[in-house]
């Protein structure tokens, strides 16, 4: 019985070290002023579209009380959070305060894996997500460049979804490999099923076709390189068709 009563002591006291430490926390919690607004984006190799400054600039604007000395209670993370993910470059973002009183936010970008151009209105960016985005007035990035009336309608979508899946395909096989990264510079997709490659070396127009048996088609055209053109010569042909199986047919 008196083992028993002990416990119980003990544990009460326990009990009330933990309500007396969270409540300790809690108002230290209250109490913390702002102290700086760090942020950090999270670097991609030639991928500069957030930047740290523009958006901390953004930020401070869009919420007033984002000032030194406020108590950060009174700042919503929430809201904030949100308007950071709200910049078209930004993947995720992940904002949060420490015990020194500076409010964190961390941040994903989007990569860019292709640009969509028209001649006539602004391009566009593919990611590697298949995420639609704006271009930026003060960064760019090289990466393949799609054109043509079927590229530029692609621009009315937000993603890129199951029915765009070869096309994805495609376009990563060749972001992928630096060989082919660097020797195709742009496809032209006038209709769903029709690409047309463009090559860094040569003036030959690959048919590619539509966006199916890639690895096959790529074997093909590396035939191409390594055999009919070094017997042919590199001004013997202007077109280079690839679209049927087990064919290559050069005019």
């Amino acid at each position: 019985m008196k083992t028993r009563t002990k416990k119980t002591i003990v544990f009460s006291l326990l009990v009330m070290v933990l309500a007396g430490f969270i409540g300790f926390v809690e108002k230290q919690s209250a109490d913390k002023r702002l102290n700086q607004v760090h942020i950090k984006v999270n670097p991609i190799a030639d991928v500069y579209f957030v930047d740290e400054k523009d958006l901390l600039q953004r930020l401070e604007t869009e919420f007033p009380l984002l000032k030194t000395g406020v108590l950060v209670s009174e700042v919503n993370l929430n809201q904030l959070e949100k308007k950071v993910e709200s910049h078209p470059f930004v993947k995720n973002a992940e904002v949060f305060s420490d015990l020194k009183g500076n409010i964190w936010v961390e941040i994903d970008q989007h990569k860019p894996m292709a640009r969509i151009v028209r001649p006539m209105a602004a391009d566009g960016y593919i990611s590697t997500e298949g995420v639609i985005l704006p271009t930026s007035p003060k960064y760019t990035t090289r990466v393949l460049t799609l054109e043509g009336s079927y590229a530029e309608r692609l621009l009315q979508e937000q993603k890129l979804g199951v029915e765009h899946q070869g096309l994805m395909d495609l376009i990563r096989f060749i972001e992928k490999d630096e060989f082919w990264k660097a020797q195709i510079t742009g496809l032209e997709l006038n209709r769903k099923n029709d690409i047309r490659m463009y090559q860094q070396v040569g003036k030959q127009v690959i048919e590619f076709g539509a966006a199916e048996q890639i690895e096959e088609k790529f074997k093909k055209i590396a035939l191409f390189y390594n055999e009919i053109l070094p017997a042919k010569g590199w001004n013997t042909y202007s077109r280079v068709n690839v679209k049927y199986k087990d064919q290559i047919i050069c005019e």
